[in-house]
């Protein structure tokens, strides 16, 4: 069965540190899949913070998340210091994949413990309609 293939860029544009909480944890004591999809949605909004953004307002329209892909690593328990790294990718008509590298601190080195990437597509929400990605957020996005 081929397995899911995520290609790391070279760098990464935006960095943060989180917490592995305890309402992260699953019956295995370790990080659950879908908790995952949560640190990575609080990472997303603090990347589009610094860029001036948010999930309801980039430039005039919103966000819905099209897909997402994760390949997990590495278990993350609680009180681990995760570092999640985002680049976007990808630039369409409509939207714009972003790529995530998560790492936790294992004594003095980092340990890859999730890839994951995004495909976030912009949205009006009150027409229910996908709708064109601004220029002005393409070119901060790719800056």
């Amino acid at each position: 069965m081929p397995r899911i293939r995520i290609d790391l860029p070279e760098t990464f544009s935006f960095s943060t540190s989180l917490p592995v909480r305890v309402t992260d944890l699953n019956y295995g004591n370790h990080v659950g899949n879908d908790k995952v999809l949560s640190i990575l949605h609080e990472a997303r909004l603090q990347y589009l913070i610094s860029l001036g953004y948010s999930e309801q307002d980039l430039d005039g329209v919103s966000l819905i998340m099209a897909d997402a892909a994760l390949v997990f690593k590495q278990e993350m328990h609680y009180g681990d210091e995760l570092l999640v790294s985002i680049r976007p990718e990808e630039c369409s008509r409509v939207g714009f994949d972003l790529i995530y590298k998560v790492e936790k601190k294992a004594g003095e080195e980092l340990i890859t413990t999730v890839l994951a990437k995004t495909a976030m597509i912009c949205f009006d929400y009150k027409l229910k309609k996908i709708v064109a990605l601004p220029e002005s957020v393409r070119l901060k996005l790719l800056a």
